[in-house]
C-alpha cells in the first residue's frame, strides 16, 4: 500500500448501502422487551443518529433510567435481535442500487473500505451480510454507534483504527465518507474528510449540495464518478 496514494473509504450503512424497511423498529422492540420485560411504547427518531443517542432517548421516552449499564445491555440485546431477524431483513429490505458494484470498483490494494455508521457493529455486520455486501469491507476499523454520538468523532476513530492496522496515512481528504444525510456530510467535514452525499435516503440532491458535500450522487449506480473522486481519473 502506497503511503502517498492510500485512501480510506467509510460507508454509512442505512439508506446508503441498504434499506431494511420497518425492521429497524422491530429490532428495537425486541431488544427493549428483552431488557425491560415490557413492550416498547415510543421509539426515538433514528434518522442520521447513532445507536447510543437513539437508545438513551428511547429509554427516557419510555421512563427507563438510561444508565451506562442499562445502555450496554441494550447494545447486546440489539445485536441478538438483529441476528434473529436477519431473514426478515432479507425479505423486507434490499441492497440499494449500485451498492455492490460501488464496493467492488473500489477494491484495490491502496483502498481500505470500512463503515462509519450509527449502527453498532453486530447490526452493521448483519445488515451487510444479509445482502452480500460484507466482502471487501473491513469492519475491524470502522466507527460505530456505541463509540459516541458525534459522527466526526466516529470518522476520526475509524481513521485512527485504520492507520493502526494498515501501513498508511489517511490524513485529511484521503479519508472519504459516503452517506445519505447532512449529518454524514457535517461529520466528514468536521473531521477534515472528503464528503460524498448519496440521495438514496430522505435528503434530496439539492439538500446534500446545500449541506456542502464535495460530491453528490443520485445513487451509487454512478460508480465511475465515485471511482474518479477516490481513485483519480486513472486510478490509484
Amino acid at each position: 500500500m502506497s503511503q502517498r496514494d492510500a485512501a480510506l473509504v467509510l460507508w454509512d450503512v442505512d439508506h446508503t448501502l441498504v434499506s431494511i424497511g420497518g425492521v429497524s423498529r422491530a429490532i428495537y422492540e425486541s431488544a427493549f422487551s428483552s431488557v425491560t420485560g415490557r413492550p416498547l411504547r415510543q421509539l426515538a427518531s433514528m434518522v442520521g443518529r447513532t445507536e447510543r443517542a437513539i437508545i438513551i432517548e428511547t429509554l427516557k421516552l419510555n421512563d427507563v433510567e438510561a444508565s451506562q449499564a442499562f445502555v450496554s445491555k441494550f447494545y447486546t440485546a440489539l445485536g441478538v435481535a438483529a441476528q434473529e431477524l436477519e431473514a426478515r431483513i432479507q425479505e423486507s429490505g434490499s441492497a440499494l442500487p449500485g451498492a455492490q458494484e460501488a464496493i467492488s470498483v473500489l477494491q484495490t490494494e491502496n483502498v481500505v473500505q470500512s463503515v462509519v455508521t450509527g449502527n453498532i457493529r453486530p447490526i452493521a455486520k448483519t445488515k451487510l451480510q444479509a445482502f452480500g455486501l460484507a466482502d471487501g469491507i473491513d469492519l475491524d476499523v470502522g466507527g460505530y454507534g456505541d463509540d459516541g454520538s458525534d459522527r466526526a468523532d466516529l470518522v476520526r476513530l475509524a481513521r485512527e483504527r485504520a492507520e493502526t492496522k494498515y501501513p498508511a496515512s489517511f490524513a485529511g481528504k484521503r479519508t472519504f465518507v459516503i452517506g445519505d444525510t447532512p449529518h454524514d456530510i457535517k461529520g466528514a467535514h468536521d473531521a477534515g474528510a472528503f464528503a460524498v452525499g448519496v440521495a438514496t435516503g430522505s435528503s434530496s440532491v439539492e439538500v446534500l449540495m446545500e449541506s456542502g458535500a464535495d460530491l453528490v450522487l443520485a445513487d451509487l449506480s454512478n460508480r465511475e464518478a465515485l471511482r474518479a473522486a477516490i481513485l483519480g481519473p486513472r486510478g490509484i
